[in-house]
């Protein structure tokens, strides 16, 4: 069976579980939050002036003197718009008349910013009005359209008004003129428009959308490189030494798509690229597109991905490097690139139906996203290391990016609106339809409905418990596709009480259940929770002679607060076992508390000594990994020596 089409956001209605109370946590914290930073009226935060800009360029659109200057980044449109993608998303499953109005707002200062022939942007149309369009290498034009693109798309199918995408179908005539006739050699340095311009073809109807976005792909890479000659003509940058040469690994560019084999570069830029590639070789039925997406995914997931989901392992353009080059203290992680990451696993799953898709989905959604925000929904991690040592880490010159502690906003403020805009539309990505029936991708309690008439609801406390059970309401001869997660050692499934052959039933990673259903038939998966250690591959330095700890999805650390102050002093048992502890309502929002059998180091008074370091027994305290740093300062490991 195919997955071919995704569940609108609206399908998804949530119930009770983990996922569902972030959901609930954006839809009446985080959104609210988002918008008083945007429009400056969170004082004890970073400022963002994101609304401003736009409001001096819609001033400036009218004729208006404008004094005041652009502030901050270049691409700050794009904070904007992946909100108002959020928002539209809350709107979809809770009609709210206040956030209506202010996305209505928006959108109404975003038609104003644009210019008569479609051009949006509100830094070149305050700053540089004589230079769009000249730096496509840096400036992010085509990036903050196609956030802008994902938005409209987002707003039509939530609240069936059209406003907001007409304006976004405008700009997208304006780049197809721009990119298809006057410079068809250009493309995107920030690769994402591809994607936004694939789903807006969808929204609109309009397949000149979908050639462009092709066109993106397939120019890219190709000699003459455009960035290296683009750079040639140009008088000015954003960044850098104008005289320094052009990073075309930086953003993808140095080979064409369908010859690249590594990724490499900006991991942001990159798994976006990736998403648009899966996208259009699904739509187009390109296979030399999804051979290349297979390659691809291979490179990031089997030798340059972290066990909490997290990719681009390198502060130095915030980027991948080279194989099972994975350090832990000195790690990046962008929240970004891993909500991107599980932008590309869901159309990897739409070329084909295959468990590993799913599982990274899960464990990138589980363990690095949701350690991306702080349990209040304030507070945002933008790299998210997988060892923090407080004096060292945010202060010492090689780990100055690894904040031990949340900040609650940034200069570049690109991870907050995407966490809000992945959780609010979470239903869409836990389920999705083929001809012949419905796949579940993910594990959240809720009720989904099927294009085919008939729904699904799911009643789970998972992760914090392997048991999910769903009820068929309606009736219907169709194909229900279930997940089995390649952690879960033993799972059991049953129907209307009777035990199924697993086994039988499985292809790929998937239980395809295939019968006549009648309303109020019963559905159990049960998987198996058992913690156990994980190993990392010989090749990785950082985790030689090391271990991880994980539960289901979640990937577990060990933080000071729970273990006497001091972690860098722990190590497991290499026989040690390993204990659950009661779940705890009030610890960390409701966990499940890992202990395991280990040794503490006793400290030496000197540097360095020739004495042995005598060692003692003791029990290492585990959380799950997303709730780390939620109870102030102090160290954090994900993996631990084992002797």
């Amino acid at each position: 069976m195919k997955v071919s089409w995704e569940v609108p956001v609206s399908a998804y209605q949530a119930g009770e579980g983990l996922l569902p109370t972030y959901q609930k946590l954006v839809r009446e914290v985080v959104v609210p939050y988002q918008y008083r930073v945007l429009d400056d009226k969170e004082a004890a935060v970073e400022k963002s002036h994101a609304l401003e800009n736009l409001r001096l360029a819609a001033r400036k659109n009218r004729g208006e003197e404008v004094a005041e200057e652009f502030y901050g980044m270049v691409f700050q449109d794009s904070d904007v718009a992946k909100w108002l993608e959020a928002a539209a998303y809350v709107l979809a499953l809770h009609p709210d008349p206040q956030l209506e109005q202010e996305v209505d707002e928006v959108i109404a200062l975003l038609e104003a910013t644009q210019q008569e022939d479609g051009y949006l942007n509100s830094y070149f149309t305050v700053k540089r009005p004589d230079k769009r369009w000249t730096n496509l290498q840096e400036a992010h034009e085509l990036y903050c359209a196609g956030h802008l693109m994902e938005a409209a798309c987002a707003h039509y199918e939530a609240t069936g008004k059209d406003n907001f995408l007409k304006v976004m179908e405008k700009t997208a005539d304006c780049i197809y003129d721009q990119f298809m006739h006057r410079n068809p050699r250009g493309c995107p340095g920030h690769p994402e428009v591809e994607l936004a311009l694939l789903r807006l073809a969808r929204a609109s109807g309009n397949p000149k959308y979908r050639e462009l976005a092709e066109h993106f792909i397939n120019v890219r890479g190709q000699e003459p490189n455009y960035f290296q000659e683009e750079k040639k003509g140009r008088d000015w940058t954003l960044w850098g030494n104008i005289n320094e040469a052009v990073d075309t690994d930086y953003m993808q560019a140095t080979l064409p798509v369908r010859e690249q084999k590594d990724a490499v570069g900006h991991a942001v830029r990159a798994v976006y690229l990736y998403t648009a590639m899966a996208d259009s070789a699904g739509e187009n039925g390109d296979e030399s597109l999804k051979a290349a997406c297979r390659t691809l995914w291979e490179s990031i997931t089997q030798r340059r991905m972290y066990v909490t989901g997290g990719i681009g392992s390198t502060v130095l353009g915030e980027a991948f490097t080279v194989d099972y080059d994975l350090p832990n203290d000195t790690v990046y992680a962008e929240t970004c690139a891993s909500i991107g990451l599980i932008f590309f696993a869901r159309r990897m799953l739409h070329l084909e139906a295959k468990g590993e898709y799913g599982d990274v989905m899960e464990r990138a959604l589980y363990n690095t996203v949701l350690a991306g925000m702080e349990l209040t929904g304030k507070r945002f991690f933008y790299c998210n290391p997988l060892e923090v040592v407080p004096g060292i880490s945010g202060k010492a010159a090689t780990q100055k990016h690894v904040d031990p502690q949340r900040p609650g906003w940034y200069a570049c403020a690109c991870c907050p609106p995407n966490v809000a805009r992945l959780l609010s539309s979470i239903g869409s990505y836990a389920y999705s339809e083929g001809p012949d029936g419905m796949f579940v991708h993910l594990y959240l309690g809720g009720t989904v409905e099927s294009s085919k008439g008939y729904s699904l609801s799911s009643q789970t406390e998972y992760p914090r418990q392997g048991v999910v059970n769903f009820t068929f309401r309606g009736q219907a001869d169709t194909t229900l596709a279930f997940r089995i997660p390649a952690w879960s050692c033993n799972t059991t499934l049953t129907v209307n009480g009777e035990p199924q052959d697993l086994a039988a039933l499985t292809k790929d990673g998937y239980a395809y259940l295939t019968r006549t259903y009648q309303d109020g038939d019963a559905i159990e998966l049960s998987f198996d929770m058992t913690p156990f250690k994980v190993y990392a591959s010989t090749q990785v330095p950082a985790d030689t002679g090391k271990a991880a700890v994980q539960r289901g999805p979640l990937v577990y650390c060990a933080e000071s607060v729970d273990n006497d102050g001091d972690v860098l002093s722990l190590a497991f048992a290499e026989e040690g076992g390993i204990r659950e502890e009661p779940y705890e309502q009030d610890l960390l929002g409701g966990v499940v508390p890992l202990v395991v059998e280990g040794w503490r180091t006793q400290p030496v008074s000197t540097l360095y000594s020739r004495e042995r370091p005598q060692r003692k027994p003791a029990d290492i305290r585990l959380i799950p990994y997303y709730t780390w740093g939620n109870r102030g300062l102090g160290q954090m490991r994900v993996w631990l020596p084992e002797t």
